[in-house]
């Protein structure tokens, strides 16, 4: 018997094959193309269903014994669809500029104060409201076209089974959705007016959607039996692969996007969210919530380094068959570098969310080396985050330990940086696709593998290393950060 998480990304989606005893056993991959023009950006629907089915049947050409399968995906994008299931239009992605006007139109009917207070949001065009709002206005024979609206996790679990249901986090990624009734917002919609009878029914994350379409089992090489459960926003996903349950506790995505994701009981205090561009966001388990803290340049700001200015590194790396990330880094000095780096290289995330804030580096001298310039790129992502976290601290979320996955987890230096700075312990997980093992482990207890979620994750998840704070190097990077925390403001008034 095998179970399966699917992870639907933004250019492209994976799916991984575990036994029923939480060992892993396959992965497939394929991407698709993503639209990026000054004024657009979209994705074709149609590619993404067409990707999924390609992983999946070539899973199932390895396991033919996949007897359920957990559904995760990016958030804020939907698709419309029409009466013969046809998408009508492409997927307007969260980046594309279009239902600014559209949002500023629902903040003056509405209030920002409500808005929030119903969504656990603060109203911003990157939702899929606004964007529904201006498809509406704009192309109003496509609106009326539609017979379903879905994100994409709802799309896939659709186009899989027949039935319409998305989870709550992913729900919340609408603008539209209710974080305390857990229904969508008739208030919402009616101002808004969009029909509330588009979208599908909201479900918990891990209740089972139904078994696969029989006309599509063949070709997609599963049986009758198979069944399908909507898990949850991407990063919902991913606090479940990597273990995070418990109140004081938070996953550390390292991955493109740093992403700090922590539990918390309850929903907070709203003002010091709604400051700090918090979402508040229903979790798998009743009563528990989750947020958002992020920076969109994580292991992407490193990436660009390696990029355009280690290109000698890349050579030596490639003459001794390592990596160039072991050779920037055994020879780093494990002290702070006093160059800071503001790593808003591709705009703000939270607490500001400034599209137009630029990145900056302060402080080189010509004393500084490519490996000094490489670590100072690390600290800024880490000052960044500790940032967050001390705001999410006056909110009453108090981060005690990190489980941290993606790429960024396996660099030894990067690790023990992040535990100084935050001056809290890191565990580093085995698993680098937390999102999938999350699927999985839903998945797995729909049909009943896993007796709950503590049970899963002791059979799926492994720990490799944990990462302690050390106070003399704290000591070290609070000074450094003191200056950090002046540098948005020094920098945004010139870009």
């Amino acid at each position: 018997m095998s179970i399966a998480g699917l992870d639907i990304g933004t250019t492209g989606c994976k799916i991984t094959i575990y036994d029923n005893k939480g060992n892993y056993h396959y992965r497939a991959y394929r991407n698709y193309k993503v639209e990026r023009g000054s004024n657009v950006h979209e994705v074709n629907a149609e590619h993404i269903w067409r990707a999924v089915q390609d992983v999946i049947i070539d899973a199932t050409e390895h396991y033919t014994d996949i007897q359920a399968i957990g559904v995760t995906s990016f958030g804020e994008t939907f698709v419309m669809l029409d009466r013969n299931n046809q998408p009508i239009r492409p997927a307007i992605l969260d980046t594309d500029a279009r239902g600014v006007a559209e949002c500023n139109q629902i903040v003056n009917m509405l209030g920002k104060d409500k808005i929030s207070y119903i969504t656990g949001l603060n109203p911003h065009s990157m939702y899929g409201l606004p964007k529904m709002m201006w498809i509406k206005e704009n192309a109003a024979e496509d609106y009326a076209k539609a017979e379903h609206i879905l994100m994409m996790e709802d799309f896939v679990v659709y186009m899989l089974t027949g039935n319409a249901v998305i989870d709550y986090s992913l729900a919340t990624r609408s603008m539209a959705f209710d974080i305390r009734t857990l229904e969508w917002s008739d208030e919402i919609l009616n101002a808004a007016g969009i029909d509330y009878r588009l979208f599908p029914k909201p479900v918990m994350s891990g209740t089972n959607a139904g078994t696969v379409l029989v006309q599509i089992t063949k070709k997609l090489g599963l049986t009758e039996n198979t069944i399908i459960v909507p898990v949850g926003h991407d990063q919902v996903a991913a606090a479940i692969g990597a273990g995070v349950f418990s109140s004081d506790s938070a996953v550390d995505g390292a991955g493109t996007v740093e992403c700090v994701t922590p539990v918390f009981n309850g929903i907070p205090e709203n003002e010091a969210m709604q400051a700090g561009n918090y979402a508040i966001v229903p979790y798998v388990l009743p009563g528990k919530y989750v947020t958002y803290a992020f920076s969109f340049t994580g292991g992407a700001l490193v990436q660009w380094y390696i990029d355009n200015l280690a290109k000698l590194e890349k050579v030596e790396a490639a003459n001794n068959k390592t990596s160039v990330y072991e050779i920037l880094e055994k020879n780093m000095i494990d002290e702070p570098t006093k160059i800071l780096v503001l790593p808003h290289f591709a705009g703000a995330a939270t607490p500001y969310m400034d599209a137009g804030s630029k990145g900056a580096i302060i402080g080189l001298t010509v004393s500084h080396t490519a490996s000094d310039l490489y670590r100072a790129m690390m600290e800024g992502v880490v000052y960044e985050m500790r940032l967050n976290i001390e705001l999410l601290k006056k909110a009453g979320i108090e981060i005690k330990t990190l489980r941290a996955t993606g790429g960024g987890a396996a660099s030894r230096v990067w690790m023990q940086m992040k535990a100084d700075i935050l001056n809290i312990p890191i565990v580093s997980l085995d698993s680098s696709e937390a999102g999938a093992t999350g699927c999985a482990i839903m998945a797995g207890l729909a049909i009943g593998v896993f007796e709950n979620l503590e049970h899963a994750a002791k059979r799926m998840i492994n720990e490799k290393e944990t990462y302690y704070p050390r106070k003399e190097m704290y000591n070290a990077y609070s000074k450094e950060y003191k200056r950090y925390r002046k540098l948005y403001k020094a920098v945004r008034k010139l870009v």
